[in-house]
């Protein structure tokens, strides 16, 4: 029997490779970076995909797909890997945001009440191999792998790429104080550009 990950590995792998070529555009960060989806293969092996941690110890990133190295409009697709412990800031963003957990289990925290002055509590969700969720535009959340064993591993996809990042030092933080981070790039490094908040 054919696990669902495999499944759901191999048809976004397929979908990626569609994609790149489908949604060709230049880089809103540098114009030497215009056209580099051209001197990709239609097919890659993961393993030899940049990975990087972007300064968080713990999480490993790989973009399969984004609006810099494929010319992405519409989404993007990443595979992190959070070791034991590592959790994301509480943070919001200006799109919508699918999981899909392939191996590991956490909590997902999420304010879905976060249209206020701030987030406030957060609900707490368990989710494990195999299972999937979704986070609504400026919706305030944070991602924990709260396993002690083993790594988690998540398929992300994102729409609406660059977005824009609003993270908080803690739940009752106003919005107003939230530090942007736009655009956000997790392919390579961009300028980071003041931008209002959409609240």
């Amino acid at each position: 029997m054919v696990q669902p990950y495999v499944v759901i590995k191999t048809l976004l792998i397929s979908f990626i490779s569609f994609s790149s070529t489908l949604f060709a555009a230049s880089s809103p960060c540098s114009s030497s970076s215009i056209n580099k989806y051209a001197e990709l293969p239609v097919v890659r092996n993961i393993s030899e995909i940049h990975q990087d941690n972007y300064g968080r110890p713990g999480l490993s990133h790989i973009t399969l797909a984004g609006s810099i190295l494929h010319g992405m409009k519409e989404v993007e697709v990443w595979l992190e890997t959070f070791s034991p412990g590592t959790r994301t800031p509480i943070h919001r963003h200006s799109c919508e945001e699918v999981f899909i957990v392939l191996k590991g289990s956490g909590t997902l925290y999420i304010a879905s009440n976060s249209h206020g002055k701030y987030p406030g509590k957060p609900e707490e969700h368990f989710f494990f191999p195999n299972s999937t969720f979704h986070i609504p535009v400026n919706d305030a959340h944070q991602l924990w792998n709260t396993n002690e064993h083993e790594d988690l591993q998540v398929i992300v996809i994102i729409s609406r790429p660059p977005i824009k990042v609003f993270i908080y030092d803690d739940w009752s933080m106003p919005h107003s104080a939230a530090k942007l981070k736009f655009p956000l790039f997790l392919e390579e490094p961009c300028s980071q550009e003041p931008s209002k908040d959409e609240l």
